[in-house]
């Protein structure tokens, strides 16, 4: 049993760490590609937490919330492989700890090493089959491999577990996008924005629809609002000079593709941009 210094202790540092545990629909402590999110550097406050977090644990050795709290810090901080090893241990305290496979699926895919992310995937799954954030790690995996009617199928059942959640709305329109289905695609983004109107992402996807269907100006509005979430944004800034281009206004799409380089000086789509109009 975990006392209630403990457990106090575990709530606080989990809240200033910005972290929640991966009994959310954001999937844990990272966001899988390509979502919403980077890492954090690591900072002096993740390192007090990571200590806090070893007493409660000294404390408590058989708590399997502490380890994967802890394992979720390390992750934070870039730390993977000592967050897997905290990962298991909660999972070897605690053998249907769903978060805690997820969290350690999300580890792995940071390390690619896919192969036993899925696998913890599905263990998640087994243990806790209505545990929506192993269903949305697993789609986003599944979707990268190419594997589309199963990721649907896995995004399906994230929306229907949690209809208020952003992301799996957000990578569902990904893979109509990809499929050329836009108009799904966009009303998949529609609905990621209405649950999360702060994320650049969903913008960012919906701008490349809109483009993809010659809607220019709601193109240019959707990039624009991307960049203002996320003014170094490159695929947005060079999506924002396609657009003025295809408006046949060559000096905003120059200067958006410039923009664009800036950020990325491998932006490919930017530099032939700039290419065309030079």
């Amino acid at each position: 049993m975990v006392g209630l210094r403990g457990v106090s202790t575990i709530r606080a540092l989990a809240l200033a760490a910005g972290f929640a545990l991966a009994g959310c629909e954001t999937a844990g402590f990272v966001t899988p590609p390509p979502d919403y999110g980077e890492r954090e550097p690591p900072t002096g406050a993740s390192s007090a937490n990571i200590q806090s977090l070893t007493d409660v644990i000294q404390r408590n050795p058989n708590d399997s919330v502490a380890y994967n709290t802890r394992g979720a810090a390390y992750a934070k901080i870039g730390r993977y492989q000592n967050a897997i090893e905290d990962f298991t241990k909660a999972v070897q305290i605690d053998p249907n700890f769903a978060a805690a496979y997820t969290n350690r699926a999300l580890a792995h895919r940071q390390m690619r090493e896919d192969g036993l992310a899925l696998a913890d995937f599905n263990q998640a799954i087994a243990a806790n089959p209505k545990h929506a954030p192993a269903y949305l790690g697993r789609a986003n995996l599944l979707r990268a491999q190419g594997h589309l009617p199963e990721a649907l199928a896995d995004l399906d059942q994230v929306i229907a577990l949690n209809p208020e959640g952003a992301q799996a709305f957000h990578a569902r329109g990904l893979i109509y996008q990809r499929q050329g289905n836009h108009a799904q695609a966009i009303t998949d983004f529609n609905n990621a924005i209405d649950r999360d109107p702060f994320a650049a992402a969903p913008y960012q996807a919906r701008g490349q629809s809109l483009l993809d269907t010659g809607k220019y100006d709601a193109a240019i509005e959707d990039f624009n609002a991307a960049l203002n979430v996320d003014a170094k944004n490159a695929d947005a800034w060079a999506g924002l000079g396609v657009a003025y281009e295809k408006q046949n206004n060559k000096a905003k799409a120059m200067e958006s593709y410039s923009r664009a380089i800036a950020v990325d000086p491998s932006d490919q789509l930017a530099r032939d941009g700039l290419a065309r109009l030079r």
